[in-house]
Protein backbone atom coordinates (compact mmCIF):
# COMPACT_ATOMS: atom_id res chain seq x y z
CA UNK A 1 0.00 0.00 0.00
CA UNK A 2 1.28 3.64 -0.59
CA UNK A 3 1.93 5.63 2.07
CA UNK A 4 2.24 9.45 2.36
CA UNK A 5 5.11 10.92 4.53
CA UNK A 6 3.23 13.88 6.66
CA UNK A 7 6.05 14.55 8.73
CA UNK A 8 7.40 18.15 8.83
CA UNK A 9 4.23 19.49 7.16
CA UNK A 10 2.21 22.41 8.56
CA UNK A 11 -1.40 22.21 7.80
CA UNK A 12 -3.53 25.22 8.46
CA UNK A 13 -7.35 24.44 8.03
CA UNK A 14 -8.87 21.07 7.84
CA UNK A 15 -7.51 18.51 6.02
CA UNK A 16 -8.78 15.08 4.62
CA UNK A 17 -7.77 12.16 5.52
CA UNK A 18 -9.02 9.05 3.34
CA UNK A 19 -9.17 5.59 3.00
CA UNK A 20 -9.02 4.04 6.50
CA UNK A 21 -11.36 1.58 5.36
CA UNK A 22 -9.69 1.19 2.14
CA UNK A 23 -7.17 -1.77 1.96
CA UNK A 24 -5.68 -2.48 -1.26
CA UNK A 25 -3.67 -5.18 0.13
CA UNK A 26 -6.81 -7.08 -0.10
CA UNK A 27 -7.71 -6.96 -3.67
CA UNK A 28 -7.36 -10.47 -5.49
CA UNK A 29 -9.54 -10.20 -8.16
CA UNK A 30 -11.38 -7.84 -10.31
CA UNK A 31 -14.65 -8.24 -7.91
CA UNK A 32 -12.74 -6.92 -5.12
CA UNK A 33 -11.35 -4.30 -7.14
CA UNK A 34 -14.73 -2.65 -7.74
CA UNK A 35 -15.57 -3.03 -4.12
CA UNK A 36 -12.70 -1.05 -2.89
CA UNK A 37 -13.10 1.29 -6.26
CA UNK A 38 -16.82 2.17 -4.47
CA UNK A 39 -15.34 2.75 -1.05
CA UNK A 40 -12.93 5.34 -2.62
CA UNK A 41 -15.76 6.86 -4.92
CA UNK A 42 -17.69 7.33 -0.94
CA UNK A 43 -14.49 9.02 0.18
CA UNK A 44 -14.58 11.56 -2.76
CA UNK A 45 -18.04 12.23 -1.69
CA UNK A 46 -17.14 12.67 1.64
CA UNK A 47 -14.29 15.16 1.10
CA UNK A 48 -17.14 17.61 -1.13
CA UNK A 49 -19.52 17.41 1.92
CA UNK A 50 -16.85 18.15 3.81
CA UNK A 51 -16.45 21.28 1.26
CA UNK A 52 -12.08 20.29 1.66
CA UNK A 53 -13.40 19.62 -2.21
CA UNK A 54 -15.21 21.66 -4.60
CA UNK A 55 -18.34 20.13 -6.48
CA UNK A 56 -16.86 20.44 -9.92
CA UNK A 57 -13.47 18.30 -8.92
CA UNK A 58 -15.88 15.63 -6.77
CA UNK A 59 -17.78 15.04 -9.95
CA UNK A 60 -14.97 14.64 -12.19
CA UNK A 61 -13.07 12.42 -10.24
CA UNK A 62 -15.43 10.21 -9.27
CA UNK A 63 -16.56 10.15 -13.07
CA UNK A 64 -12.66 8.85 -13.87
CA UNK A 65 -12.92 6.48 -10.76
CA UNK A 66 -16.43 5.12 -12.00
CA UNK A 67 -14.74 4.47 -15.39
CA UNK A 68 -12.48 2.56 -13.87
CA UNK A 69 -15.07 0.44 -12.41
CA UNK A 70 -16.84 -0.04 -15.25
CA UNK A 71 -13.36 -1.42 -16.97
CA UNK A 72 -12.82 -3.39 -14.08
CA UNK A 73 -16.45 -5.08 -14.22
CA UNK A 74 -15.58 -6.61 -18.19
CA UNK A 75 -15.25 -9.76 -18.97
CA UNK A 76 -11.77 -9.06 -19.99
CA UNK A 77 -10.20 -5.72 -17.95
CA UNK A 78 -7.65 -3.63 -19.29
CA UNK A 79 -5.27 -2.81 -16.93
CA UNK A 80 -3.93 0.34 -18.96
CA UNK A 81 -7.34 1.71 -19.04
CA UNK A 82 -7.83 1.13 -15.59
CA UNK A 83 -4.77 2.78 -14.37
CA UNK A 84 -5.34 5.89 -17.27
CA UNK A 85 -9.05 6.54 -15.28
CA UNK A 86 -6.84 6.24 -12.25
CA UNK A 87 -4.19 8.42 -12.56
CA UNK A 88 -6.56 11.00 -14.16
CA UNK A 89 -8.51 11.10 -11.18
CA UNK A 90 -5.35 11.60 -9.40
CA UNK A 91 -4.66 14.53 -11.64
CA UNK A 92 -7.46 16.24 -10.69
CA UNK A 93 -6.59 16.32 -7.06
CA UNK A 94 -2.91 17.12 -7.26
CA UNK A 95 -1.85 20.57 -5.88
CA UNK A 96 -4.71 20.22 -3.13
CA UNK A 97 -3.55 19.75 0.05
CA UNK A 98 -6.88 19.05 1.98
CA UNK A 99 -6.94 16.26 0.18
CA UNK A 100 -3.32 14.84 0.06
CA UNK A 101 -5.03 11.12 1.70
CA UNK A 102 -7.34 11.08 -1.10
CA UNK A 103 -4.20 11.44 -3.58
CA UNK A 104 -2.19 8.65 -1.90
CA UNK A 105 -5.29 6.63 -2.07
CA UNK A 106 -5.34 7.05 -5.17
CA UNK A 107 -1.96 6.01 -5.96
CA UNK A 108 -2.34 2.67 -3.61
CA UNK A 109 -5.22 2.33 -6.36
CA UNK A 110 -2.86 2.21 -8.72
CA UNK A 111 -0.67 0.03 -7.60
CA UNK A 112 -3.49 -2.60 -6.78
CA UNK A 113 -3.95 -2.60 -10.29
CA UNK A 114 -0.41 -3.05 -11.30
CA UNK A 115 -0.22 -5.80 -9.30
CA UNK A 116 -3.71 -7.64 -10.09
CA UNK A 117 -3.14 -7.31 -13.95
CA UNK A 118 0.81 -7.67 -13.90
Amino acid sequence: MAQFDQRGQKITGSQYNAGRDINWGTVQSPVDLVSELEKLKEEVNQAQQNSLLDKKKATDVEYQITKAIQEAEESHPDKKTIVDHLKTAKSFLDGIATVGGLITTIAGAIEAVQKLFS
